[in-house]
């Protein structure tokens, strides 16, 4: 079988996969990380019928990278998920597996062969840059792949994903679990606005504190502690604005 990316070396078949459900198209590039050392140690699980898992591409610490499963059949990558009011994105994603224990910095090599294929599958099936998302996106504490060690800001400024610089942490003015009232209503608006599933209630509850992490992991990575201070409000603020009118 021929791979759909030219960036992609060769096929590695995975069985860990079934057909996408009618109606939903390719919309969102979801990034992972494996969580082990051994290139081939993770590769051979998302191969393994028994593991019940996979993803569309995987790409080696040495910036090689594999097709798992063709782009128009549904990876199991995402598991349970949520973003912009949709379920279930393994139907509408491409999900990329790399090679990374999660507690190291990700290879120069391995960066830019991150960049290229997902240039190359978000140009041949137009997703936005917004729509570029790590695990933990989609999926707040229950996954916290790609980690504080992604380079977030790189793929950003070579045209992948969107990105702006996370504003200065400073002292000031925070919610954190327990706050209620109108300023805790409006952040948890802008989350959800942005795509984060939670409901808006007013009362910075445990959801909230999840949520916000999985905000920071992506976008204010420097921090990563659930509470809303002024850089991650004043960050989420910039991002939402920078939004495309749909």
């Amino acid at each position: 079988m021929q791979c759909d990316s030219a960036c992609a070396r060769q096929m590695r078949p995975s069985p860990n996969f079934d057909e996408r459900a009618e109606g939903r198209a390719i919309d969102c590039l979801i990034l992972h990380y494996t969580a082990v050392e051994g290139d081939d140690e993770a590769l051979d699980w998302l191969c393994n019928e028994d593991s019940q898992v996979s993803a569309h591409y995987y790409i080696h610490r040495d910036g090689s990278i594999d097709q798992l499963v063709a782009e128009e059949k549904r990876a199991w990558h995402a598991g349970l998920s949520f973003w912009k009011g949709e379920e279930h994105i393994n139907h509408s994603s491409i999900g990329i597996e790399i090679s990374n224990t999660g507690s190291e910095p990700f290879p120069k090599a391995q960066i830019d062969a991150v960049i290229a294929l997902c240039k190359d599958i978000a140009e041949r099936h137009k997703i936005p840059a917004h729509r570029v998302l790590g695990h933990s996106d989609i999926s707040p504490g229950r996954k916290i792949d790609p980690g504080t060690f992604f380079p977030w800001d790189q793929l950003a400024a070579s045209g992948v994903g969107h990105w702006i610089a996370p504003e200065p942490i400073a002292g000031g003015r925070f919610f954190q679990l327990g706050d209620e009232g109108q300023p805790i209503q409006a952040l948890q608006s802008m989350l959800a606005i942005y795509g984060y599933k939670l409901e808006v209630t007013g009362v910075f509850d445990k959801q909230t504190e999840t949520v916000v992490k999985a905000f920071q992991l992506h976008f204010r990575p420097e921090k990563v502690d659930g509470v809303a201070d002024s850089s991650t409000i004043t960050t989420l603020y910039k991002l939402s604005s920078s939004l495309p009118e749909l």
